[in-house]
């Protein structure tokens, strides 16, 4: 069934707000160039209009803060064969991409769209962006076919690619809303915009199978802190639905390998219970057990009802602090929250960490 987005107004009864009389999917690379948080967190835009070896041109090509590129293209009034056709032929020139190509792209951009002068490096950028530059460039990819409509025949298209060949592809669907002359814009995503299972780099040799530990990213702000979670022993997301569906992959007596963005490894241990509201999880403080929300956290925020994170509980077999987390050039390294790597690179990482921390 194709996505549908509605406003109503909540007056004395509800009244719907109209669709925009604008043509929203003119406007929407400006948009989306402008503000690119629209359709995901950490990105930054190296291109625009990037002209291609057989002269197409990809609406806007954008970077991760791990490095990886990130395909955008507008549908706009092409037939789902013709976009999704598209969006894949613009990828298979992407990943072959080196970084010196990614360098001139970004150079390029910045000059053409008079985004910034003189222009700088991709790394500078992707510093001041990120906190620090990617040690890997475009180790993987992601589609994004943007569209102010979805139809069945697209949908039915994406989802296979995503289910058969586990492809990173989705759709974000933008409407556009009017209401006492105010313009409002919604955005929805056609399906999960994060994957579970990592395959190799490019296929081929490094594919494998996985090796049943899970890689957890464990993202510190607001709402969370790994000094809480070293010490309650937790992992934990939030933010919407999905992130429950993610904190619920992880089962009794499997091994995660915790991850902090921009820091690396800071832990290994097993599940030892599975996903629950923070409502209901608890924790051991002074030999006592203690609704977690009773107990001192660094976290400023980590019980926000308009968040609600799941935790899900780890006895840890080895931790370190974030100052001595442990990133090397070559090991793994994923935006996704949990993951099943597939790759001869995720398998390195984890026998270089049990050799480091001297884990059986």
């Amino acid at each position: 069934m194709s996505i549908e987005v509605g406003i109503w107004r909540i007056d004395e009864e509800l009244k719907p707000v109209q669709l925009a009389g604008m043509d929203l999917e003119k406007r929407l690379q400006e948009i989306l160039a402008d503000d690119i948080s629209l359709v995901g967190k950490d990105l930054l835009v190296i291109g625009r209009e990037v002209v291609t070896p057989w002269d197409g041109r990809i609406d806007l090509l954008a970077i991760n803060a791990f490095g990886n590129l990130v395909v955008i293209e507008l549908k706009r009034d092409r037939t789902p064969r013709d976009i999704v056709a598209q969006v894949l032929d613009y990828a298979s020139w992407v990943r072959g991409l080196e970084a010196e190509d990614i360098q001139r792209t970004f150079v390029d951009y910045q000059s053409r769209f008079n985004v910034k002068d003189p222009p700088e490096g991709v790394t500078q950028a992707m510093r001041r962006a990120f906190g620090k530059p990617p040690t890997e460039l475009n180790s993987s990819l992601q589609m994004i076919i943007v569209a102010g409509s979805l139809d069945s025949a697209t949908e039915r298209i994406v989802e296979y690619l995503r289910e058969e060949y586990d492809m990173d592809i989705n759709v974000a669907l933008f409407r556009a809303f009017e209401d006492e002359n105010k313009l409002y814009l919604t955005r929805a995503w056609m399906t999960e915009s994060e994957h579970l299972d990592v395959e190799a780099k490019r296929g081929g040799p490094e594919a494998r199978s996985w090796n049943g530990e899970f890689y957890v990213n464990f993202e510190e702000g607001e709402h969370r802190n790994w000094a809480d979670a070293r010490e309650y022993g937790f992992v934990s997301a939030g933010g919407g639905p999905r992130f429950q569906s993610f904190m619920e992959r992880l089962r009794i007596g499997q091994v995660v390998w915790a991850y902090v963005p921009k820091a690396g490894y800071v832990g290994m241990g097993r599940v030892v219970s599975e996903a629950v509201h923070f409502s209901e999880f608890k924790v051991t403080v002074n030999g006592e057990d203690l609704p977690i929300t009773e107990a001192v956290t660094k976290a400023l925020n980590p019980f926000d009802v308009g968040y609600d994170q799941y935790f899900v509980g780890i006895k840890w077999q080895k931790t370190v602090g974030v100052r001595n987390a442990v990133f090397e050039p070559g090991l793994f390294a994923n935006q996704n929250t949990v993951a099943r790597p597939k790759t001869e690179q995720w398998q390195f990482t984890v026998d270089f960490l049990r050799q480091l921390w001297r884990i059986d």
